[in-house]
Order: structure tokens, then sequence, then C-alpha cells
């Protein structure tokens, strides 16, 4: 592992230099002597501009290039499935004919490393997930998609086989569509667009694992489409989380994944996107809803630990989160914000035996270069050395009475190179430090790739 710890410093500090030369490749004006300097600046103010249009050019073919495909639906006002946050795999039925299946699907594994050799910590290497689209076209206004997912390779260890969406839409026009079946959840940038190539690091973000708890899906239904050419919707009731199983840690444990869902109490989810020009994304999405499911929690306990009293609450839960994206002639940058309240902290507190967050937050900025224009002119070739700071607390106001876990206050700082040669598989190298308030976190170094088709 020395030997990968190794790879990861030169390439970083290679990365580097080379987003600092392509800087100066772009914007640098070119110098000439004073002879006719007249007549040759204007010859180099046309070479510049040119090469500018040329490199534009190319990183426009190559997106389009990664983008969904356009079906004769969509020509015809019927956006695409995701109100633009589909992957291009699952998108493909929406391009198919009538009657007519469609298969795509992605995959990601990695080899992970803490840098403290001393620390006790394994080195794993794990095929993180595979997972396949299926859909139907049915007819030009009915159509069925689903995400089946094989995680950790093996149902025998820690592995899991589990639908993570599978849905019926019906394609009405540009403004009002209707969806229903096993939903994921429009908060974030990463829940709905999950597929390795779409972010950096091997690692989702820990914001949008922690807090919101991605895969982060539920039974329900609901309405998406465009209110204007620029500005999206959506807009679902879902089955609530359970939150008897939520933890210090993180929501996560309150998913119901879709399996005998209890459905006592339901939630409302909605989400905006607004694009005022090419490359720019503003947008934020709510989520509100009582998520006790009429189960009893333990109150108090005997001596042994059995539950001697217990309620049922109503755990009322609201959660905010705002992101902005915006790519601009290689530039990348994504900020994100997250906000949770929850009612009855306190009891949910006691029946776990951990204290359970009134409140959550966290937020994260990440910033990237694509150099692949300049280190390989001509080509799809992606580069990007990137940096991402996240904050996030899920204790950061606890019920009166209990003590924050200090621990789970932290600050991530990761670092790395994303690589695609072409735009459907990336390779990643990516370094993390972090740190909390109270608690030692071990640095860690992975290198993995991904792909979808």
């Amino acid at each position: 592992m020395r030997a990968l710890k190794y790879l990861f410093f030169f390439i970083s500090r290679a990365s580097a230099v080379a987003a600092v030369l392509a800087v100066l490749a772009v914007s640098s004006p070119l110098t000439v002597s004073a002879a006719g300097s007249g007549e040759t600046d204007a010859r180099v103010d046309e070479l510049e501009r040119k090469l500018e249009i040329i490199t534009e050019e190319l990183r426009r073919i190559r997106d389009e290039r990664s983008a969904p495909a356009i079906s004769e639906s969509v020509a015809k006002g019927i956006p695409t499935g995701g109100g633009g946050t589909d992957a291009p795999g699952a998108s493909k039925v929406y391009a198919a004919a009538v009657q007519q299946v469609s298969i795509g699907g992605y995959g990601e594994f990695n080899l992970k490393s803490t840098v403290d050799d001393d620390d006790g910590e394994d080195d794993v290497f794990d095929l993180l997930r595979f997972v396949l689209y299926f859909g139907y076209k049915f007819t030009d206004h009915i159509v069925l998609n689903s995400e089946i997912e094989f995680e950790h390779a093996s149902t025998g260890g820690d592995g899991e086989v589990s639908v993570e969406a599978l849905y019926l839409d019906y394609l009405l026009n540009e403004y009002v569509n209707l969806r229903a079946g096993l939903l994921l959840m429009p908060v974030g940038f990463v829940n709905e667009l999950h597929e390795p190539p779409f972010f950096h690091g091997n690692d989702r973000p820990a914001v949008e694992r922690q807090i919101i708890p991605s895969t982060w899906r539920a039974n329900g239904a609901g309405v998406y489409g465009n209110i204007t050419p620029s500005l999206s919707y959506k807009s679902y009731v879902v089955t609530s989380l359970l939150a008897d199983e939520f933890s210090s840690s993180n929501l996560r444990g309150g998913r119901q994944k879709g399996s005998k869902e209890k459905a006592n109490d339901w939630s409302w989810v909605g989400r905006l996107d607004w694009e005022p020009t090419a490359g720019l994304d503003l947008g934020g999405s709510i989520y509100v809803g009582n998520q006790g499911q009429n189960q009893e929690v333990a109150t108090a306990f005997d001596i042994d630990g059995n539950p001697t009293a217990t309620t049922k609450v109503s755990a009322l839960m609201q959660m905010y989160e705002a992101h902005l994206q915006w790519k601009y002639r290689g530039f990348e940058t994504r900020l994100l914000g997250v906000y949770t309240d929850l009612e009855d902290a306190d009891v949910l507190s006691v029946g776990a035996g951990e204290t359970i967050a009134e409140n959550m937050m966290g937020w994260y900025a990440e910033l990237a270069y694509d150099v692949g224009p300049v280190l390989f002119p001509n080509s799809e070739k992606y580069v990007a050395p990137w940096f991402r700071y996240s904050k996030y607390d899920t204790q950061h106001d606890v019920p009166s009475g209990f003590s924050p876990d200090q621990s789970k206050d932290r600050n991530a700082y990761e670092m790395g190179v994303t690589f695609k040669p072409i735009p459907n598989v990336a390779l990643k190298l990516d370094y993390r430090i972090q740190d909390a308030r109270s608690g030692d976190q071990p640095d860690e170094v992975r290198i993995g790739a991904g792909f979808i088709f």
C-alpha cells in the first residue's frame, strides 16, 4: 500500500502542475516583438479566438456524447423521465421504440487504505455495486423504468440484491407528467444522479450520505415537468421514514427501501431547478412529514434493559436543501447545504439509547478544472483535478438533558483526480483528510473506477 500512497502524491502534484499550465495556456496572451505589433497582435487575437471556439466545441461534443438520447416523445415536448436528473442509461427507455425493452447499467469498485499503517485498519478492495436498468416502453405515453442493484459482489457476505427504483410514468406534456412506484427522492445532487462518472471521488460526498441518506427511495406517486424551458419541478407524496431507526450518526437506518413499507405516515417532497443560462443550475428541495409510523418507542427500561413503558410519537421532520452547480470553460463548481429539524427527538433518544439530534446540518463546496483539452487536444479525454471541503454535524442541536456526541461534528478535506478516457468510464484517485471535534479520524486514500452504459 505504500506504493499506492506514493502514487497518489505523485499524481496529485503532477495534476496540480498540469492545471496551472492549462490555465496559463488558455488565458495568457501570446507575446510578440515590437516590430509589426499591430498586425501581428490582430492575427494572434484571431488565432486565440479560433482556439477558444475549437476548445468549447470539443467540450460540447463530449458532453453531448454522454447526455441522454432525445426520443421522439421529447421532440414532441414530453420531457425525459427525470426532469433532467436521470442518468443516460436510465433515460434510454424514453428514446426507445414502442414495445421495446431497454437495458443499461453502471458499476464501481475501489481500493481503500488508511494512511497510518499502524491503525489496525485493513486495506479493502470492494466491488461496491453493479446496477442494471431495465425499462419498457408500452406506448408513447406509458413507460416503465427500474434500477436493480447488486451490492458488494455477494449476498453470502455483506452484499445484497435490491430494487433501487421502479416506477411507471404517464407522459402527458412538457408541463405535467405522472409518476408512481418506488421513487428516488429528488434531494441533492447524487440521490438521483449517483452514477460514478457524474461525481468526483470514489465515495459519494459525506453530506449526501450522512444527512441526505443516499440512496434514499420510497414508495409513492407524484408529478413532474417544466414550468418554463429553464425551470423544472418535481412533487411527490411518499411513505415516511422510520424515526425509531434513526441514529446519532445519520438517518440512513430509517429508510424503508420499498420492502413492505409501513404507510401509517406519509411525507411530501418537492424540488425546483432553475437553469438561467447554459451550465448554471440553481435549485432546492423540501421534505416534510411525520416519521413516527405509529411505532411504539420505549420510554423506560428495567434493570435488564427490557422496555417497561412505550409511547407513540409523530416525529415531524423537515429537511431543507439548496444547491448550485456551475460549469464554465472547463471549470466546475458545486455547492450544497442541508438542514433537518426533528420533533420528539428526546423520546427517540431514550428509545434508541443514544442521542438523536433535533437538528442536523451539513454543507460542502467543490471545485474542479478539466485540463483534458489542453493535455489531449482533439480528444474527448477528460482530466480534472478537484478539491472538496465538507462540514457536517449530525448532533448539531440535541434535546435538553442530552449531551451531543462531538465525534459527529466533522470536517473533511478531499482532493483527487478524475480521468475519463471516454465519457462513460471514470478512473479515480483521491485522498481524504478528516477531523472531528472529539476523537481521531484516519486519513484515507482510494483508487478505483466506475462506468455507465
